[in-house]
């Protein structure tokens, strides 16, 4: 059921961006309102937080494949765990001061797959967009410290030394938290590319 909603979804049938919705909504409400604290219950209501985490899964450009509903609903409550702590971050001011991430700088300093030969620019673009897609997918299922990281370093591109004032870990830190959470995006990545997205999630202890 749905994988077969992602499908029709990916194929351009709103309906089944509607039912996936209307089915996993108040399940996945319940899973936000016993996770936020009063800081975001004076800020929004749980169902705007719920609506933003599954719009970010869905609108994801690759056509990641589930087994179950199980692992769906385990993909977005990861989701919704990093917006809370987004939110969170945004409204004590301590961390970014944007909303979720949208792309990659054009120039970024990650390089986890070799680009694809290819006869023109734009299929070029296409495989770099594409490689965007599964990075911000794959980000989801770091750790927060991994991920908090990376997206200091690739999203905001501060110095590693300006990175390890804002986490208290001082620039040497910084640059060894990089560095190990490198390679783990790109396991996380060679996951997701290979359909394996229960072992993603297994390997990120969200199922």
């Amino acid at each position: 059921m749905t994988a077969a909603l992602l499908e029709r979804w990916h194929q351009g049938d709103k309906a089944a961006l509607a039912a996936l919705i209307e089915r996993d909504l108040p399940w996945i409400k319940d899973f936000v309102s016993r996770r936020l604290g009063p800081l975001l219950r004076a800020r929004g209501e749980t169902q705007d937080y719920v609506q933003e985490a599954m719009i970010e899964v869905l609108r994801y450009g690759p056509r990641f494949v589930v087994a179950d509903t199980r692992q769906f609903r385990a993909l977005v409550a990861r989701i919704v765990e990093n917006v809370l702590r987004d939110q969170h971050d945004l409204h004590t001011a301590k961390k970014r001061g944007g909303g979720r991430i949208e792309a990659l700088p054009s120039e970024s300093v990650i390089r986890l797959d070799a680009a694809a030969d290819s006869a023109t620019h734009a299929s070029e673009a296409a495989h770099r967009d594409e490689m965007r897609a599964w990075m911000r997918l794959a980000l989801e299922l770091l750790e927060p410290d991994d991920r908090q990281v990376i997206l200091l370093r690739e999203f905001e591109q501060l110095q590693f030394d300006a990175i390890g004032q804002r986490l208290g870990i001082g620039m040497t830190g910084a640059r060894m938290r990089f560095a190990r959470a490198i390679p783990r995006l790109a396991d996380r990545m060679k996951q997701l590319r290979s359909g394996r997205l229960g072992e993603a999630l297994a390997a990120s202890e969200v199922i």
